[in-house]
């Protein structure tokens, strides 16, 4: 019943909510053509002023533009309830006016009496004044700086597309991720534009202000005149008070949203909201303190100046300008104070040797020059520590086992901006990266001379690529290039190297957690499986196997009930399974995951264009591998060369590089020309499903037989 009523409340809240608008756009237009008494009318007015101030907050605390997205919708509603308003005062104005000061509500009198001192003439120069600063200098510089931002905005929206796909691509970011970027980036352009013309709306609010306000006094002066009996100055000081009145009361929330709106299109996105920005950067320097209450004590010392306003604040910037300097000085003691507490501490313990002494070689390791400890810096809050995380994430999704830890350390005998890549001790990549630059990679189809900056290749794929500093970067994005950061560079360089040694990169205490982690869910399959009928040892060989060739271990169940199968079919169910060999062992395997494998090299395509071998060839290889176990030299060479030509064939056509050959020929070729041709992936009959359609685009072997 609870639940019942709460599904209830959901689906009126939400109806409610759809209602809104219609609702507001029957008001707008009820004000319009219906008379309201005055004290509607204050009530409206007061709510006016209200959702100003509203706005202009909500603008104030926002740290995106994207933050408060619906601000172009927020001000066209604004602007037609204030317009609404106008028209609604302006009937009661005219109506009653001759009544007396009140006849328009007291909100319209208090703005014509009390702001102005009842006197019409000033009432008029403020007014004008105030629509002159909202069109002149607010409306104007903000509808500028929107036309200017929507622009560039949509000039640097492909480049900003082309670096979510290489991000994703690189697994730095997964597909929600990359979904949410790009509608970010789509969003963006669509608020640049929509503020681009919603500043129209303002300038065109401050024109109808100062054209209703003489309308209104010439109707008035009319109205009194001619239907009141009123003399010309009655008529004209009732009339024009109550005009201005009105006239104020509209454009000081005109000029509060138009605030809001420069508030809004004007600011740099950062992690602060506006108010944190300012006090950060303006109050933060000392020097400008000193200086500032320098000249304002000069200026105080001169005679017939405000003496004592112009030295308060002189001391009051010193005092600003002193506790910044105690700040920046508490702040640099405290990391002072950091390296001498470590040297301490090491020096402590280094009083006699152990075996805390003795370091242990690190499974995957990063070391880093000094140029790029800032990426890597905790307190610096580094940006390539949280894509290490992000990537590590990603690939135990991929492959399904955590890799191990990135140790990251820095290497003085490393080049300022070079780094390597370490796998168990030894170096398995090496690159360099310019922080505070970018690398503009070409991915094809460019040319890499348009751009100035030192030339050289992306490390992870060996792309040509040039340096460039940031102002070149839209420029480079718009032209085609994929731009990415220091940080990206090198992430990407270890997410390639982590895939290409996943393998060693499974031992056996990864092993071991991944089973811990399946028998969570089938904790009897494991136990029955390992290591009842098959050792953590084959488990663990059978694992890497799978790996070696781009395999992801993800379907642990899978793998786990094929090897209970082939070790009890093989030596019964009381063997322990250690004379099945774990070849063998894997070949099952590869056939159990054969659907997954097809969908890793195909996907959906119903039909597979595989490349195939010739049938001589294929008899040829069987005699020569079960026989001698190796190939003649010149049969290789021409394998290869008809291996090449066909490799170049299926990427010509749009095909994936995949050959299939018979089961007894698969592991063999598998490891022959994966060393030549790591893009080739080898697959047997038997692990195709029967439900795809397979054709031969290709053959290797016509020349070699």
């Amino acid at each position: 019943m609870n639940a019942l009523m709460t599904l209830l409340r959901d689906n009126a809240s939400a109806q409610a909510r759809l209602l809104v608008g219609p609702v507001l756009i029957l008001m707008v237009m009820a004000m319009m053509v219906l008379p309201l008494p005055p004290v509607i009318l204050d009530l409206l007015f007061t709510f006016n002023i209200s959702l100003a101030v509203m706005i202009l907050l909500v603008a104030m605390f926002t740290k995106r533009p994207l933050d408060f997205a619906a601000f172009p919708a927020v001000l066209l509603f604004a602007t037609l309830l204030r317009l609404a308003l106008n028209v609604a005062s302006t009937r009661v104005v005219l109506m009653n006016g001759h009544k007396g000061p009140d006849a328009a509500g007291r909100v319209i009198e208090a703005f014509g009496h009390f702001l102005v001192g009842g006197n019409f003439a000033v009432g008029i120069v403020v007014f004008i004044i105030l629509v002159i600063i909202n069109f002149v200098v607010i409306t104007k510089g903000a509808g500028r700086i929107a036309e200017v931002g929507a622009r560039f905005t949509l000039d640097a929206l492909p480049g900003k597309q082309m670096a979510i796909d290489a991000d994703l691509n690189a697994g730095l970011i997964g597909e929600d991720d990359a979904r949410r970027r790009r509608q970010e980036v789509g969003q963006e352009a669509e608020f640049y534009g929509s503020m681009d013309g919603a500043s129209k709306f303002v300038r065109g609010d401050a024109i109808a202000g100062l054209l209703i306000m003489v309308i209104n006094i010439i109707g008035g002066l009319v109205i009194g005149v001619g239907q009141h009996s009123l003399s010309v100055a009655d008529a004209g000081h009732v009339y024009t008070l109550l005009t201005i009145g009105d006239g104020l009361v509209a454009q000081i929330p005109a000029l509060v949203i138009s605030t809001a709106a420069g508030v809004v299109v004007s600011r740099v996105a950062t992690d602060e909201d506006v108010g944190q920005q300012m006090l950060t950067q303006l109050f933060d320097n000392p020097n400008v303190m000193f200086i500032t209450g320098g000249i304002l004590a000069a200026m105080g010392l001169i005679p017939g100046m405000p003496n004592l306003a112009f030295l308060t604040l002189a001391l009051a910037m010193g005092g600003l300008g002193w506790l910044q300097i105690r700040r920046r000085q508490a702040e640099a003691a405290q990391r002072e104070q950091q390296p001498i507490e470590a040297a301490q501490a090491a020096e402590a313990s280094a009083a006699e040797a152990s075996w805390d002494d003795v370091m242990p070689v690190d499974a995957l390791g990063l070391e880093v020059g000094y140029r790029l400890i800032s990426l890597v810096d905790h307190a610096q809050d580094g940006e390539l520590l949280h894509r290490i995380r992000s990537l590590r994430k990603k690939f135990a999704q991929d492959m399904g086992f955590l890799p191990p830890v990135v140790h990251i350390r820095d290497n003085l005998e490393l080049k300022p901006t070079e780094y390597r890549i370490l796998l168990s001790g030894a170096q398995i990549g090496a690159g360099a990266a310019t922080p505070g630059q970018w690398l503009a990679i070409d991915p094809g189809g460019v040319d890499i001379d348009e751009l100035p900056g030192p030339r050289t290749t992306d490390p992870a794929f060996g792309l040509p690529a040039v340096w460039i500093d940031v102002e070149q970067r839209e420029e480079a994005q718009v032209a085609g290039y994929t731009v990415v950061d220091a940080g990206t560079v090198v992430a990407t360089h270890l997410n390639h190297l982590m895939h290409q040694h996943s393998a060693d990169l499974l031992g056996r205490i990864e092993v071991q957690q991944l089973l811990d982690r399946v028998s969570r869910d089938t904790p009897q399959l494991v136990e029955d499986v390992v290591p009842k009928l098959v050792s953590l040892t084959v488990f663990h060989k059978v694992l890497r196997g799978l790996l070696h060739e781009d395999v992801p271990v993800r379907d642990v169940r899978t793998i786990l009930e094929t090897l209970a199968e082939q070790v009890s079919a093989a030596a019964g169910t009381d063997a322990a399974g250690t004379e099945v060999r774990w070849e063998d062992l894997l070949a099952a395997v590869r056939v159990a995951l054969g659907r997954s494998l097809v969908q890793q090299w195909f996907g959906t395509d119903s039909e597979l264009r595989v490349i195939g071998l010739d049938g001589a060839l294929e008899r040829v290889l069987t005699q020569a591998f079960t026989t001698s176990g190796a190939l003649e030299p010149g049969l290789a060479e021409s394998v290869l060369a008809d291996a090449e030509k066909a490799i170049v064939r299926q990427e010509e056509n749009g095909d994936a590089t995949v050959l299939v050959v018979a089961p007894l020929l698969r592991p063999i070729l598998a490891r022959f020309l994966h060393h030549h041709f790591p893009q080739l992936g080898v697959l047997s009959n038997a692990e195709l499903p029967l439900d795809r359609v397979l054709r031969i685009t290709a053959v290797i072997g016509e020349a070699a037989a």
